[in-house]
């Protein structure tokens, strides 16, 4: 695979510029466990030309279990402002230029699907994975667009009995996504960790039992982080985000729920997705339902920083400090 890769004394980060920019492994080095998903299947290692998925299949041949960029779109394939908007977005399955360092990568693309210009750094403090971002609408008009990250987490890390915590106050499922194997009420909405499900209440930091495909949006965080624990503590995970610019986190379930081709119910993979927009259906049908969008103006820069610790936990994870670094209860 064509990758970039970053190395810090506790972590060791695999990149792939000509596919999205997307990370596609990040290994905690004294255990040697890796954190990020793996799909059942071989991904196609070369940028989709052009950059414009029409639909899930397609976009799942680039996809990795990794971590990718969702912008201009997220979601459903859709045609919005006189343009069409692949699934995911074209920043997810096109080449980025890159420029690399030992422990930084910065990455930079001029988006054809919308006139904005975006840089990118992916960078290690220690054992902490840092993203700043940077997009600027360079045309003479506002552009609207959806704006998140799609980090899977599989491996090592849920090789094992596991948890969720959170510092969001409310969570929503999605209404629309309702597999046989989802456990969920579509639309049910509650404050979180607990929703309805529909044999009874679902408490949202617990495995769930069985096989499992369900997709929930979580909201009005009294702090933006999430984590998932391994429950042997051999490894965590904990991301943190700007809240400014990702108000949203896709909560994303594939373990073993989707039977179809290309999953065969091979995959156990959980999403934790901050995203501009509480949809994950496009930016069509998110503008149609009144969900939020982000309008970038011309020529002013937003920033957006998203950090991902990894580390041997000493219990539940209770918060983050300011530097992304996950707080415990031991």
């Amino acid at each position: 695979m064509s990758a970039g890769t970053l190395e810090s004394a506790a972590l060791r980060v695999s990149v792939n510029p000509e596919v999205g920019g997307t990370i596609t492994r990040i290994e905690h080095k004294r255990s040697g466990l890796s954190v990020l998903g793996r799909v059942p299947w071989v991904p196609v290692d070369a940028a989709l030309d052009p950059p414009a998925a029409p639909d899930e299949r397609t976009w799942l041949t680039r996809y990795t279990g990794g971590w990718p960029l969702l912008f201009p779109n997220g979601g459903d394939a859709c045609d919005f402002a006189g343009k069409f908007h692949g699934f995911h977005g074209e920043a997810s399955i096109a080449p980025w230029k890159t420029e690399a360092g030992v422990s930084t990568l910065r990455l930079t693309r001029r988006f054809l699907t919308v006139p904005v210009r975006m840089q990118r750094e992916i960078a290690l403090d220690r054992d902490v994975v840092v993203i700043r971002e940077t997009a600027i609408a360079e045309g003479a008009r506002p552009v609207t667009v959806m704006w998140g990250h799609h980090p899977t987490f599989g491996s090592d890390l849920l090789d094992g009995d596991f948890e969720l915590q959170a510092g969001a106050r409310t969570v929503m499922v999605d209404r629309s996504y309702d597999p046989p194997s989802n456990p969920l009420h579509p639309g049910a909405s509650g404050n979180w960790p607990t929703v309805q499900g529909k044999a009874g209440m679902i408490d949202l930091r617990r495995e769930p039992r069985g096989a499992v495909a369900a997709v929930a949006y979580l909201s009005n965080f009294e702090s933006p982080w999430i984590s998932i624990r391994r429950l042997d503590n051999a490894i965590a995970a904990t991301l943190s985000w700007d809240e400014r610019v990702f108000p949203n986190v896709w909560l994303w379930y594939e373990l073993g729920g989707t039977q179809e081709p290309p999953w065969c119910g091979k995959a156990r993979l959980i999403g934790l997705e901050p995203n501009t927009t509480g949809l994950g259906a496009g930016l069509a049908e998110a503008e149609r339902r009144n969900e939020r969008l982000l309008i970038l103006q011309p020529d002013v820069a937003v920033d957006a920083i998203v950090r991902l610790h990894v580390c041997q936990p000493r219990g539940t994870i209770t918060g983050v400090n300011v530097d992304g670094r996950a707080l415990s209860d031991a």
